[in-house]
């Protein structure tokens, strides 16, 4: 009797559970639903705010005056007057413009000719800073608050409810434009679009020399001949960076100075007016140096080392050219670097998928930059859009397609060795012991590349990284964290590694490798642009509200 009352608990138990399973499913299907239905009624509110036409409000006429009174400005860029005329109708807004756009005037303008008070939030001192500075000059009230400033006068600060906000930001992919709506609460928002594109900017990658006196010796000639009279900026990676290079350059007769977040803020503010004036022709600095940068005479925007994801480097080098006159962005690539900017980021949500985007970038030898900036941010891209502002499309290049199953083979049996004896490898050993050097007890016969440059090998174990035959395994030390490659995803699931596009010119053939037909190129999937309307429409919350929050992440 015991053993029929203990199954039928059993049974009960999983009728039970099977009915936990079914109103599971059941739960989770109404919670699709109801983001569904959500979505949809988002888009309904989008569809109804794009047939507004935001150019023609009752704002517009003292917007106008306000303009060319106070800013001594004739006329507006497409999609200010909207995202203007959109905040003031108390409505939620996020405006995506390029560097260089005018995305302050979108706050700054609206601020006058209403009451209230707003407050504009920005995430770099420096750039708070040249907000202030550009707003005294005409005269217009403006107070900064940041953690330098005392408890008195933030002691006022409060909640503000019922506001309209307005986010403007220069790179957002479609993704981050959602998350930021959910975190800012202003899901079903206005969205208005611009391109991304930044026609007078000349895009190029250089290989980065390996000892620092010849890097000097070429930034010193660029910036004495190239840049000669020209203003600019010089990103590095780290403080210590800064401080070195600047050093450098100065004592081969460059007048810069460095800038970054462990300087007391008034030596920033010094260095800062200086180079604005031209009494330095560049500053070298970590990215707090900022966004927004109100100097549109820059000329140049060099790159010591890689950025740490596209977003970035699209808001760094944007910060040339914003007069709309020709200025250069370069970035000095270099193997090296990407094992130092991965162990900084790898620890971020997305660290590494954001900095391997950058890595495609420099390692890419014949696709037009333009495009992959394009394309990263889902924004459609013609061939003749580029205009041979590019180092790629100045010139013609004969690509071809290496199909690298010989290479990754290799360097998966030089790893599994490794691994055999408790070793470790990092990039810069893995390079060594593939070409044929470093320690013997590591080396496998057949596998040594004895054929290839050092720079080639390179570039060939970046772009088996990014593609995922390969990966990065993080440890730390006391002092440090160290990135050594191991066999990726792709590896471990005994798929082989995509052929590398290259061009002749930027990549020397060897006899040994077996090219894939140039066919395959043009239906190469990464070569189809990703299409992305610019019309500004997408989401839509009208509130009515009085004052405004701004929250800026690249104020021009």
């Amino acid at each position: 009797m015991g053993d029929d009352v203990l199954e039928d608990i059993e049974r009960q138990i999983q009728e039970i559970n099977s009915k936990i399973n079914r109103l599971s499913s059941q739960r989770e299907e109404l919670y699709r639903l109801k983001e569904q239905i959500k979505n949809k009624i988002l888009e309904d509110k989008s569809t109804a705010l794009a047939q507004i036409d935001w150019n023609k409000k009752s704002f517009s006429s003292d917007l106008d005056m306000c303009l060319k009174n106070t800013f001594k400005i004739n006329s507006l860029r497409p999609y200010q007057l909207p995202a203007m005329n959109c905040t003031l109708s108390g409505t939620d807004c996020i405006l995506i413009m390029p560097t260089g756009g005018g995305k302050s005037l979108c706050y700054q303008l609206p601020a006058l000719i209403s009451k209230g008070v707003t407050l504009v939030v920005s995430p770099l001192l420096s750039l708070m800073e040249d907000q202030i500075m550009a707003l005294e000059k005409l005269n217009i009230p403006a107070k900064m608050l940041s953690a330098t400033s005392s408890k008195e006068d933030v002691n006022w600060i409060h909640n503000f409810p019922a506001t309209p906000i307005l986010g403007v930001t220069a790179t957002a992919t479609s993704r981050v434009i959602k998350d930021v709506q959910k975190i800012l609460k202003i899901e079903g928002c206005l969205i208005l679009k611009a391109s991304f594109n930044r026609p007078n900017l000349f895009y190029e990658v250089r290989s980065k020399p390996p000892v620092q006196k010849e890097f000097i010796d070429v930034l010193s000639k660029l910036l004495k001949n190239d840049f000669k009279n020209q203003s600019g900026i010089i990103y590095t990676m780290t403080i210590k960076d800064t401080e070195e290079l600047a050093k450098d350059l100065k004592n081969a007769g460059i007048r810069v100075a460095p800038y970054h977040a462990n300087l007391d803020a008034p030596i920033r503010s010094k260095i800062h007016r200086k180079w604005v004036s031209g009494e330095y022709q560049a500053v070298v600095a970590t990215i707090a140096f900022g966004m927004g940068i109100d100097k549109p005479d820059v000329r140049f925007v060099i790159h010591h080392c890689i950025s740490k994801s596209m977003e970035n480097f699209y808001q760094e080098s944007g910060r040339a050219g914003r007069d709309d006159k020709p200025a250069k962005c370069i970035v000095f690539w270099r193997f090296a670097d990407l094992a130092r900017q991965s162990s900084m980021v790898f620890t971020e949500n997305t660290g590494l998928e954001n900095l391997y985007g950058m890595i495609r970038y420099c390692v890419d030898s014949h696709r037009c930059r333009r495009k992959l900036i394009a394309e990263h941010f889902d924004e459609a891209w013609e061939a003749q859009d580029c205009n041979k502002m590019c180092d790629h499309c100045s010139k013609t290049l004969d690509v071809k397609r290496i199909d690298l199953t010989k290479y990754g083979k290799n360097i998966l049996s030089i790893l599994s060795k490794a691994s055999s004896l408790d070793s470790r490898l990092t990039g810069t050993k893995l390079v060594d012991i593939w070409l044929g050097k470093g320690p013997t007890n590591l080396r496998v016969k057949e596998a040594t590349a004895s054929d290839l440059s050092r720079e080639r090998a390179e570039t060939i174990i970046a772009h088996l990284l990014v593609d995922g035959f390969l990966k990065e395994d993080f440890h730390f030390t006391p002092y440090s964290t160290i990135s050594y490659i191991t066999p990726g995803d792709k590896a471990a699931a005994g798929l082989q590694p995509s052929p590398l596009e290259v061009s002749k010119l930027g990549f020397s053939l060897s006899k040994d490798d077996i090219v894939v037909p140039d066919t395959d190129i043009s239906s190469s999937k990464s070569d189809k642009p990703k299409k992305r309307k610019h019309e500004s429409n997408d989401e839509i919350k009208t509130f009515k509200k009085k004052p405004l929050v701004i929250i800026d992440s690249d104020s021009d």
